[in-house]
């Protein structure tokens, strides 16, 4: 049977797993999330939050993760649910991970940018970001900007803005479609398969408790972003991971797209 434990590391986190495949360490300052052939394990936030900054350190599964999604994500429920996704899609030894991007607005998503990273993701902990604003949502990896969605309502492209969403993680297997379009499937000998968790930081506006005042400055401004928007250094930042990390980006997918790009393709420029 599954049972819910409630994790307490002074940010409230919901912990479900069954057999201890969820462990909590350090007095509740890091946890992991294990997967075997019976059940995977995740959890999420106990608040709900309507734009800010979520932080978030991972240390993914090591060796052969082929198979295997850790994700990490913001979600709304129901059918016109939103979703801003973190996914880290396994591989076999030696072959680097995939990092999956995904933005979802009333329910659509299909907005798909994909990258290798720059370092090996088993081997420390690194971190991944989440800044949602009411104009846009960046994508950073250890405070590197790797994608930026632009609000394009003017364009009548739904955008993210009006339902809360709660924080979400889990590790699954997915071996229908997560390595090499699932031709490589999950080597079950090897598991358990362990991810670990640590860092979490929520600079964010509750509905219950309105605005965190970090808020304000949670993309270190005068870093990366003035006036809401990414500066020049952060604009270069950006401009280097799309060069040489990115390996799919849904707007320049012609084979998909034949008849045209979505409209906000349009305004992907930084």
């Amino acid at each position: 049977d599954v049972y819910i434990r409630e994790v307490y590391i002074s940010y409230n986190l919901i912990l479900y797993e069954c057999d201890h495949r969820g462990k909590i360490f350090n007095g509740g300052n890091m946890l992991s999330l294990s997967l075997d052939r019976v059940s995977g394990s995740g959890f999420k936030s106990k608040k709900e939050y309507l734009f800010g900054r979520i932080d978030m350190q991972l240390k993914l599964v090591a060796g052969n993760s082929a198979g295997t999604v850790t994700t990490y994500y913001l979600s709304s429920q129901g059918a016109t649910h939103d979703e801003i996704d973190f996914e880290f899609l396994g591989n076999e030894t030696g072959k680097p991970y995939v990092l999956h991007t995904n933005v979802f607005a009333q329910g659509k998503g299909n907005r798909e940018q994909q990258f290798y990273l720059w370092f090996d993701p088993t081997k420390n902990f690194h971190t991944y970001s989440i800044v949602w604003r009411p104009q846009h949502i960046i994508f950073l990896v250890d405070n590197l900007p790797i994608r930026v969605f632009n609000n394009a309502e003017k364009l009548g492209v739904p955008f993210p803005k009006n339902q809360p969403m709660r924080i979400y993680s889990s590790l699954w297997n997915a071996d229908d479609w997560a390595t090499r379009g699932g031709l490589v499937k999950t080597d079950w000998s090897k598991a358990p398969f362990t991810a670990y968790y640590r860092g979490f930081n929520a600079a964010a506006c509750t509905v219950s408790s309105g605005c965190d005042p970090k808020f304000k400055t949670s993309l270190s401004d005068s870093e990366l972003q003035t006036a809401n928007e990414l500066n020049a250094y952060g604009r270069r930042r950006l401009r280097w991971v799309q060069k040489y990390f990115m390996i799919y980006n849904y707007c320049s997918d012609l084979k998909r797209f034949p008849r045209g790009f979505p409209p906000e393709c349009r305004r992907s420029r930084v």
